[in-house]
């Protein structure tokens, strides 16, 4: 089985991550000021909510392949990630978007190398990698500017979450049809 397969063959991990990112990102966009305490919280339940899923899909076993080494990583730096943030509920807001924003930037480098990988086995590849750029270009903008308010942080979050999701949904129905026989 060629990784293009194992990938397709793990569409169900990518459709949970979307999901999540758009439920996570519509809470965001319409409960524009949360207390960092609960936007703390929601972050920790996403993160590890999409680290599992990166790591389920990353150690599914698929047939003569080995396990996916990115998705693992990301599934680990998620969990990681997410359990850190609800330990310590108390972080400063910057602290927190650092966070949120070396996440993103890890995600963004995983997704666009698999996607990069993917080119061959599925056409319109780009949702991956735009996944990735978008993940990738939201991480920098918060590491580069932390100094952004905790309203503009959460709107920034529910956007970047949303778009992602989608992006991650859109993808995950393109590799079923690749999993089920079809050309993507």
């Amino acid at each position: 089985m060629s990784y293009e397969q194992m990938y397709a063959r793990n569409w169900q991990a990518i459709a949970l991550r979307g999901g999540a990112a758009v439920i996570f990102g519509l809470a965001f966009l319409f409960w524009p000021a949360p207390t960092l305490l609960t936007l703390v919280s929601i972050f920790g339940i996403f993160v590890i909510v999409e680290g599992v899923a990166a790591l389920v899909g990353g150690l599914r076993p698929a047939r003569g392949q080995g396990r996916a080494g990115g998705l693992i990583a990301l599934g680990i730096i998620g969990i990681i990630a997410g359990i850190v943030t609800l330990v310590w509920p108390g972080i400063t807001g910057l602290i927190l978007v650092y966070l949120i924003g070396f996440w993103a930037i890890a995600a963004g480098v995983v997704e666009i190398a698999d996607g990069i990988r993917l080119r061959r086995a599925i056409a319109n590849e780009w949702l991956l990698i735009a996944t990735g750029i978008v993940s990738l270009f939201f991480g920098l903008i918060l590491v580069i500017t932390p100094v952004a308010g905790a309203l503009a942080v959460a709107f920034f979050i529910g956007f970047f979450a949303l778009i992602y999701g989608v992006l991650q949904l859109i993808l995950a129905f393109r590799l079923r049809a690749l999993a089920q026989g079809g050309r993507a």
